[in-house]
């Protein structure tokens, strides 16, 4: 694993949920617009640029000048079929186009506005996706989780445990999960990772980190070079199987950190085995370091000893130690260990292996 800094959540006054629901408003807003965007431009120039073209040719044919802002109505009154207030039908051929044409660009826009509307209005999932983006545009200095599988899901209630504002991205999510993400409040873009789209929908941009946890190794790979060509500076966390995969993006795609599932549950599993716990490996300036947590056999090595003696004798840390319920962190070392006392030990991971090895941790 990679060297990284800590990242804590920002220390910045978050925008507020007013100010979220605004910005994702009339980013929604504007969306929406852009669907009906063929008939409102029709209708506008219909109105204004129709309107200024028969005021010219009515004063070209009669010299008489029609108020600039009687025109616009006067549009609007033949595309509803009323015609023009106190004025009968012209004689002119450039004029009775008007009282034809117009009739026909207010049918057109009425219908096609319908049928947009209706889309919409029947489309429930498709103006919620909408909205889930909206509500994505508004984040800022965030983490998106690519892959919300059974471990990106649980990626991201651990985020938003720890406070960090999280958007998630999946092509298609069951609608149990997809619960749950509304119950954390994390907006969700629904679209292919691979897609420079789908990550600039989910603020990539913008983001603080991106995690990716599809289970298909060739899928991240894609993902991460897209993502790394679109922002050359977020931090990336890629979860993968393939360890060749894992040493190029590490060397040559600058991943913060590439994770395997399996290299993450072999210590558990290993630990279960023999009674202990043990978290995953972490490097410091070379050397690997794991953190246990054991509970204390009868005929252990551990029993009857004091906590300083065993730490001398056996080169690791004992950084918590807890009996009848109670827990001390960086206990006396003249606290003598009973059968039962529950340990949370640090050493170097090859000196767990070798005590493991001995059957002396769990004393079996």
């Amino acid at each position: 694993m990679s060297h990284t800094p800590i990242v804590f959540p920002s220390g910045r006054r978050r925008i507020t949920r007013v100010m979220r629901i605004g910005r994702a408003a009339w980013h929604d807003t504007s969306a929406l617009l852009r669907e009906f965007r063929v008939p409102i431009l029709a209708l506008l120039i219909a109105i204004f640029g129709g309107g200024w073209l028969y005021g010219e040719l009515h004063f070209l044919a009669r010299g008489e000048r029609i108020a600039f802002a009687d025109l616009p109505y006067d549009m609007i009154q033949l595309m509803s079929l009323q015609g023009i207030p106190e004025e009968k039908p012209p004689a002119e051929p450039y004029l009775v186009v008007f009282w034809y044409l117009l009739p026909l660009i207010g049918i057109y826009v009425v219908g096609r506005g319908a049928v947009d509307f209706g889309r919409l209005f029947f489309d429930r999932s498709g103006r919620r996706n909408a909205w889930e983006e909206a509500v994505a545009s508004t984040y800022r200095n965030h983490v998106i989780v690519v892959g919300v599988g059974h471990v990106g899901l649980r990626i991201v209630r651990q985020l938003v445990g720890m406070g960090f504002e999280v958007t998630a991205v999946d092509a298609n999510l069951s609608a149990e999960k997809d619960q749950e993400l509304s119950q954390l409040s994390v907006p969700l873009v629904i679209g292919d990772g691979r897609l420079p789209t789908t990550l600039e929908k989910a603020g990539l941009l913008y983001a603080r980190a991106l995690i990716i946890s599809t289970s298909d190794d060739h899928i991240n790979l894609e993902i991460t070079m897209r993502a790394r060509d679109l922002n050359p500076d977020v931090r990336i966390i890629v979860r993968m199987w393939d360890s060749t995969f894992a040493r190029q993006l590490n060397r040559f795609m600058g991943v913060e950190a590439v994770l395997s599932a399996s290299d993450l549950a072999a210590p558990a599993f290993a630990g279960a085995a023999i009674g202990i716990e043990v978290t995953q490996t972490i490097k410091v300036h070379g050397v690997d370091y794991s953190m246990i947590r054991l509970q204390v056999e009868p005929g252990s090595f551990m029993e009857d000893e004091t906590i300083g003696n065993l730490q001398d004798q056996h080169d690791l840390d004992i950084v918590l130690h807890a009996r009848d319920g109670d827990a001390l962190v960086h206990p006396e070392g003249n606290i003598r260990v009973k059968s039962g006392d529950v340990l949370v030990l640090f050493a170097r991971h090859s000196r767990i292996i070798d005590l493991a090895a001995q059957k002396k941790i769990a004393g079996r």
